[in-house]
């Protein structure tokens, strides 16, 4: 990947700007620490960089980190030298992404190979040796703060367990998380604190969106966020879409259908697609949280209060990442519409989902998955001579407290969840309510 004319290693310097469009631009590594503009603004890339005819004739024979480090090193420019990237991207994607066909029409990119499961442990992998890499150049401690709605807030807690110079604290909502997922982010000790907030995802997000422009705070304590609200977080997503074009077989491109929370995922692909990667459509499939189905429909976003459902990490009624997908469409209303179609699928549906295709197809599905698969399904139905893939995003077994009353079934337990079955719990309660956190953050800096 490159701009045009440019040499395959290009270091030359990608800028970000905060899209309040009230803070200076800055570079790679200044984006990665801050995690948030100033002005609260999230950071975009100035421009976005395009595949080369060279690189997409190339794609499906490249190795999984040379492709990683291609597709990134654009966003991070001089910020880090070749042969660290080269390192961060190999160790970031050192697990498989295979894409399992489940029909003749239906595919899966099981992104959930990583040490916790899930496919934001690539995000928090490659965040994690970033900020490393940067802490080595600077006196004094990061702080990650980081609120998650379940599977962010174990993948960040793995991906920077142990990294010098980094303390994370994680805010998650009491009773919304699966209790995998949990232990996941409560048990790791070391350099993780884990707040158990007694309110929603969204409360949590607040809390940590209101720490970044306390400046009593933020003058004690280095800040920066994990969320993929980070562009260390949330550009390499597009790792995935890239290898699931190295796997694809279909004659034409595949419709591609994300399950859909905060929406950096969708975000991510549409980047992909935008530098020229061959994808048909998108499909965004979200549960009753459907301020961005409903937007697609109208013309218009509303932000909602989150409602709780079985796809949990899906609970997010005002997505972040939806302002990106905007300013990488321009705020054209009728692009985004004909690039994305929303789906809103209810709980009774996800169930159902889950079921049928255990029973019919064989294949096990999270409640993620489940929504991903039933949006495809019913776009697909709509066009006849199509094809796809959905992401699915964590392993079952994350869920097994939701999928096993489903099928009746118990989940083989992989070697990563038996290892933290049996560890203690450790929490600090927090009302959501930003003075508490400030003097946690303050007593502990």
């Amino acid at each position: 990947m490159h701009e045009a004319g440019a040499s395959r290693y290009n270091p030359s310097i990608m800028l970000y700007y905060s899209l309040k469009k009230q803070a200076p631009a800055v570079d790679f590594r200044q984006a990665t620490i801050a995690g948030q503009a100033p002005d609260m603004g999230l950071y975009f890339p100035e421009r976005i960089p395009k595949f080369s005819p060279d690189f997409l004739r190339e794609l499906k024979h490249k190795n999984k980190a040379d492709l990683a480090f291609e597709v990134i090193q654009p966003y991070v420019g001089n910020a880090i030298p070749e042969q660290d990237l080269r390192r961060i991207c190999a160790e970031t994607v050192d697990f498989e992404f295979p894409l399992v066909s489940i029909t003749d029409r239906i595919s899966t990119l099981e992104l959930f190979h990583g040490p916790t499961l899930a496919f934001k442990d690539v995000g928090a992998r490659f965040m994690s040796r970033c900020l490393g890499h940067f802490s080595q150049q600077r006196e004094g401690k990061v702080t990650v703060l980081v609120a998650t709605s379940g599977d962010t807030g174990g993948a960040v807690a793995s991906g920077f367990l142990g990294v010098e110079g980094v303390d994370v604290v994680i805010l998650y909502p009491a009773g919304k998380v699966s209790s995998i997922q949990e232990l996941q982010l409560t048990t790791l000790g070391q350099n993780i604190t884990a707040l158990e907030v007694q309110g929603t995802f969204d409360d949590c997000q607040q809390l940590v969106k209101q720490a970044f422009v306390d400046q009593e705070l933020t003058q004690r304590r280095s800040l920066t966020s994990a969320n993929s609200i980070n562009v260390a977080r949330w550009l390499p997503q597009q790792f995935y879409f890239c290898y699931a074009w190295q796997q694809w077989q279909g004659e034409e491109p595949p419709v591609v259908a994300v399950p859909s929370g905060n929406f950096g995922n969708l975000g991510a692909g549409l980047l992909a697609y935008e530098s020229g990667l061959p994808i048909k459509h998108f499909v965004a499939a979200c549960n009753i949280n459907d301020s961005v189905p409903a937007y697609l429909l109208s013309g218009e976003f509303e932000p909602k209060l989150a409602v709780p459902t079985l796809s949990n990490a899906m609970d997010v009624g005002n997505p972040s990442n939806f302002v990106r997908i905007q300013e990488l469409f321009k705020l054209d209303y009728e692009h985004i519409k004909n690039t994305i179609t929303g789906y809103t699928v209810t709980d009774e549906t996800t169930a159902d989902t889950i079921k049928r295709v255990k029973n019919e197809q064989h294949y096990l599905l999270d409640p993620h998955g489940a929504v991903a698969y039933h949006a495809l399904e019913d776009y697909l139905g709509q066009h006849p001579h199509d094809q796809g893939f959905f992401l699915e995003t964590a392993h079952p077994v994350k869920f097994y407290d939701t999928v096993e009353p489903i099928t009746n079934e118990k989940i083989a337990l992989p070697s990563a969840v038996e290892a933290i079955l049996g560890k203690e719990k450790k929490s600090i309660p927090l009302a959501p309510d930003f003075a508490q956190l400030k003097e946690y953050l303050l007593a502990t800096a």
